[in-house]
């Protein structure tokens, strides 16, 4: 069966609902762990390694060695803070979201070629991290299915659960949080507003709970009462 806690509740930097004009906050994603079978896997890493392995200890009893497989529902900086401090683990994307990652990066290398060697250094580390993650499988693990919701990036990615009673979407920035999904609105900044629109769509219609990318759980009203 498959199991599911929050690790960290993540925040936006500045949350245009609370009339807020300008970051006022350090921004990171919501870490969700999943357990399915011998699979631990956890979503957007975003806090230092030292933090999210104290949190992962007082939430599930676990450390970071101790999970099996990372996945990633953006390559954004944001939602991978830690992922290297998880050397033991699988690092998993969306095929489409490490495609277009891996080409905006050699674009930028290009340019960087003629510019300086510091911006060469930081996208070669990138291009590294992006080599190790691997392109993720439809189905991770028992009750855990990719669930593409591009948009807000190039190949947004969430995750379907099905556990006995309902279904869950851990969104990532498809959903940002409380606040944009009661209003129906998506990330103003997404790759395609279009395509993030109708993700949103898709997850409301699906989902019975939502894990968006910087909020805590979101009970779609009526679902399961």
């Amino acid at each position: 069966m498959v199991e599911y806690r929050i690790i960290s509740i993540g925040t936006l930097s500045k949350n245009k609902f609370w009339n807020e004009t300008e970051p006022v906050r350090t921004a990171h994603t919501t870490t969700t762990l999943i357990v399915s079978g011998d699979k631990k896997i956890i979503v957007d890493p975003s806090l230092p390694g030292r933090v999210l392995d104290a949190r992962l200890f007082e939430r599930a009893g676990l450390h970071i060695n101790d999970i099996t497989t990372i996945f990633l529902t953006t390559f954004r900086a944001t939602h991978r803070l830690s992922l290297t401090d998880f050397e033991k683990a699988d690092w998993l994307i969306y095929e489409q979201e490490k495609n277009y990652a891996e080409e905006y990066l050699n674009e930028m290398k290009e340019k960087a070629d003629k510019q300086s060697d510091d911006e060469n250094l930081m996208i070669d580390r990138e291009l590294a991290i992006l080599k190790r993650c691997k392109p993720a499988p439809d189905k991770l693990a028992d009750g855990v299915e990719l669930f593409p919701s591009s948009g807000a990036s190039a190949g947004s990615c969430g995750l379907l659960l099905t556990p006995p009673i309902g279904a869950i979407v851990v969104a990532g920035d498809a959903v940002l949080n409380r606040d944009y999904l009661e209003h129906g609105q998506v990330w103003e900044h997404s790759f395609d507003l279009k395509l993030a629109q109708k993700s949103l769509e898709d997850i409301i219609e699906i989902a019975d709970l939502i894990i968006p990318g910087h909020d805590n759980i979101i009970p779609l009203m009526g679902k399961l009462l």
